[in-house]
């Protein structure tokens, strides 16, 4: 409801007044800024919303969504409010929730590898602190609008802002690496997922317990019957929560996986498992003497053979094999698994592989859609010099030797055609991946975990070394004055006025008050 129906509603409950002499213009003020009454009310809005955005989508492909990946509710937050200062809307910005970035930074355990080696619930615990920050931002912001309410000569104006108002909180992608367990255990994470907000859950193809991060070596996939059972699980939860709208993103990792844990059993031809163990590196068996102690056979197209196993008890798959195997998975996720949006862990931001599998995919599952994982994990500008200069001598427009590839990283090409025209590329690629290959949202893992890295290296380097004060007032406090950036005055940014006006609620005059003229933050008043 809108803050004038609240007071109305208020008014006609508490005739003569709230109990205790409560004001009822406070009490609507204090609804008004609760933007949401539970993280399960949240986890069903912003489900709606998502659906919204996809639906623009498929309608038109320059609509696609983004997110950065947030390992803090204050990241979230200061990067929604940036969001909002320089566009003024919110519209198709989301938070990407990295379990690479809760392994590695949120886990008691310490800084660990993206193993699912951190505890289930600090993924849920990250989801519900996102969204409290995200929540708290909206009601600052909407108590600086109560506050001019009661200062202002246009009141109607006022009061259409506050009715307006266009909440902080926006739909979080939320990573549930490969279930943490049996498919019973995926279940029962992905409902506390839902119930601290998120309307989307990830989830990977890999082994539970033999989990690798997208960009490294050694990962192993599940049967696809396996995966299917998890995405039916996390189905079930959203469900059982009344969120119909939740979105399932499946990820398969098969384009790096040369791996699998077990052998499914084919019950019949062209089923799932047969379809799955169809890609195994064998070797025929002619003779059962070929075949040694603790030895295997199967038979695959009417011919025994002996797969190829590792000492670990591995199954390897067919060298060759990773875009096909990456083709049937999501087919396999979106037709039989019930998938919303599918998630392909490549080892290069390359638009034409993308988009070659994706047409593929669309053969027999024309409603495909991607969120793609724009990694820090690739050296983009290395990636993009490379194709650039590849493209090139292709056209015959250069010759192999005038581009050496191995200085291709060199700040000389930053202002050198081929270098420009890389940077070119890198503008347009979210936009071109949308278009050509299916691209609904766009996300980076991990740029919060690089960004504070960086942001800590200038500022040490110049606070202990030469400059000294001058590093952080150069390099920080100008630039957020300037740039307008709200946590300039942090007190007012964690809730100081928030607090003043609750005090003022309750008490009156009597209040004591943070705000007042001897508050440093009024330094910044007129400049931020």
């Amino acid at each position: 409801m809108t803050y004038s129906q609240t007071l109305t509603e208020l008014q006609a409950r508490y005739p003569n007044g709230a109990p205790a002499g409560i004001d009822l213009v406070a009490l609507a003020q204090l609804k008004t800024q609760n933007t949401f009454e539970t993280h399960l009310d949240i986890a069903k809005a912003m489900a709606t919303v998502m659906r919204k955005d996809m639906a623009a989508y498929d309608a038109d492909a320059s609509q696609f969504t983004q997110s950065l990946g947030c390992w803090s509710g204050f990241h979230a937050q200061q990067m929604m409010r940036a969001i909002k200062r320089q566009k003024g809307t919110l519209d198709r910005a989301y938070v990407y929730l990295s379990g690479w970035m809760v392994a590695g930074l949120r886990n008691r355990f310490g800084h660990l590898p993206d193993q699912s080696m951190h505890e289930k619930t600090s993924v849920v615990d990250l989801i519900q602190e996102i969204y409290t920050s995200l929540r708290q931002a909206d009601e600052v912001d909407l108590n600086d609008l109560f506050n001019e309410l009661k200062t202002t000569d246009n009141r109607e104006a006022v009061i259409a802002k506050i009715d307006g108002f266009e909440t902080y909180v926006r739909p979080i992608i939320a990573d549930i690496d490969a279930g943490f367990g049996n498919v019973h255990a995926t279940y029962l994470l992905a409902k506390e997922m839902i119930k601290a907000g998120a309307c989307c859950i990830q989830i990977e193809n890999q082994v539970s317990d033999a989990k690798q991060c997208g960009h490294q070596d050694g990962k192993v996939t599940v049967p696809r019957e396996d995966f299917i059972e998890k995405l039916r699980a996390v189905r079930m939860a959203f469900e059982e929560l009344g969120v119909d709208d939740g979105v399932i993103v499946a990820r398969t990792d098969s384009l790096g996986a040369g791996l699998t844990q077990k052998i499914p059993v084919s019950r019949e031809a062209g089923d799932q498992a047969a379809e799955y163990t169809k890609w195994l590196e064998t070797q025929p068996v002619s003779d059962l003497h070929q075949l040694e102690d603790g030895d295997m056979a199967i038979q695959l197209d009417g011919q025994l053979v002996k797969p190829t196993r590792l000492p670990n008890g591995l199954y390897k798959f067919r060298e060759g094999t990773g875009e096909d195997r990456v083709v049937e998975d999501c087919i396999a996720s979106l037709n039989e698994g019930g998938a919303d949006l599918l998630w392909i862990e490549t080892a290069t931001p390359n638009v034409a592989q993308i988009a070659a599998m994706v047409n593929r995919i669309k053969e027999k599952a024309p409603h495909a859609k991607l969120t793609y994982n724009n990694s820090p994990s690739f050296n983009w500008t290395l990636n993009l010099r490379k194709q650039v200069r590849e493209d090139w001598i292709a056209d015959g427009k250069i010759k192999p030797e005038e581009y050496d590839e191995a200085r291709l990283m060199s700040a000389a090409f930053d202002d050198d055609a081929l270098g420009i025209e890389a940077d070119r590329r890198l503008q347009a690629f979210q936009t071109d991946i949308a278009r050509e290959a299916g691209v609904f949202h766009n996300l980076i893992t991990l740029p919060t975990f690089h960004g504070t890295a960086k942001v800590m290296n200038d500022l040490s380097e110049g606070y202990f070394g030469e400059q000294k004060m001058l590093a952080y007032v150069k390099e920080i406090q100008r630039e957020e004055i300037r740039r307008k950036v709200s946590a300039v005055r942090h007190q007012h940014e964690v809730g100081s006025d928030l607090g003043d006006t609750f005090k003022e609620m309750t008490g009156g005059d009597r209040a004591l008050k943070a705000g007042g003229e001897h508050n440093t933050m009024n330094q910044f008043a007129d400049v931020a």
